[in-house]
């Protein structure tokens, strides 16, 4: 921010206030989604009083006008005078993103991201001090096993899945079709299974299969390749291996995204994210060679290695 301050933000901090308000703006999107408000207004298909929204969703009249107005404020609703009463409607945007019977809903993410991450950011201060999760802190649930904590119940496995399903919708595209994959005749996700299950799963695909993953996966892949060799994942030769990141700049400068989801998994996980050149020694190590990268330009990207 600081190359980029101008004489007018030295004069007022216009920029600081805005991220200062950041969060607030988050849970006004956060709690119209969990109270059902972009679902009501698109299947109203006409523009709906304060009152009339309210009565719907069993809301107080008060309060549902001003989490409209907000919504108005930061473009995500419209309102219209109809015969002197301000009526809402939903943008394109709120439809297509918003609303849970879209194709492209993103509303399983921002359940997640209300009822989980930000109780947990609460205690960012408490997080980089520790360096430590703080799962106890805020569910008073053990910071050991993080899929223990993760699946703690069948609720927030399904919350879960939802977040990781709402991610794929955004970047899945761009992931699979960022390298050239005609040579592989199959794929397995194994982003996140347990170690067990990932090498039961991976000696069911032949050689020319590329296995989807995330980087503790990796990790444990590579340490297994040296000290467990009849416990380690199958990695055929030919096979391949597509990491599925949010890459940091190797200057550190950003990507600001990166940078964020690398605080979250203090925060949540304790996994950290990491510029190329970390992935590219980890898969090298692992015994993984022809590194290729991606940025996508987007929340993540895309590194392809083959065995």
């Amino acid at each position: 921010m600081a190359e980029h301050l101008s004489q007018s933000e030295l004069d007022y901090p216009f920029k600081l206030l805005e991220y200062f308000n950041g969060f607030r703006v988050s849970k006004v999107i956060f709690s119209a989604c969990e109270l059902g408000v972009f679902d009501l207004l698109l299947l109203s298909q006409k523009p709906l009083s304060a009152e009339l929204v309210a009565q719907e969703l069993g809301a107080s009249v008060d309060g549902i006008e001003r989490l409209l107005d907000v919504l108005v404020g930061v473009d995500i609703l419209e309102v219209e005078q109809i015969d002197g009463t301000a009526c809402y409607s939903s943008t394109d945007v709120a439809n297509l993103y918003l609303a849970k019977g879209s194709a492209k809903s993103l509303h399983d993410m921002i359940i997640y991201q209300s009822q989980t991450i930000y109780p947990l950011w609460n205690n960012m201060v408490h997080a980089v001090r520790e360096g430590k999760n703080q799962n106890e802190k805020t569910f008073g649930i053990s910071p050991e096993d993080i899929f223990q904590t993760i699946y703690r119940s069948e609720e927030e496995m399904l919350k879960f899945m939802g977040l990781m399903n709402s991610t794929w919708i955004l970047d899945g595209h761009d992931i699979v079709t960022a390298f050239d994959l005609s040579c592989f005749k199959a794929m397995v996700d194994l982003g996140g299974c347990s170690g067990a299950l990932a090498r039961e799963l991976s000696k069911a695909y032949p050689s020319s299969s590329v296995t989807v993953l995330d980087l503790p996966t990796v990790i444990q892949t590579a340490r297994q390749h040296f000290s467990e060799q009849d416990d380690t994942i199958v990695f055929q030769e030919g096979g391949g291996v597509l990491l599925v990141e949010a890459l940091l700049f190797e200057n550190r400068r950003g990507p600001v995204m990166a940078q964020i989801f690398s605080l979250n998994m203090l925060v949540q996980t304790e996994g950290k994210e990491h510029p190329p050149s970390q992935y590219s020694n980890m898969l090298s190590f692992a015994g993984f060679h022809n590194v290729q990268v991606c940025r996508t330009g987007k929340s993540y990207d895309a590194i392809l290695a083959i065995k």
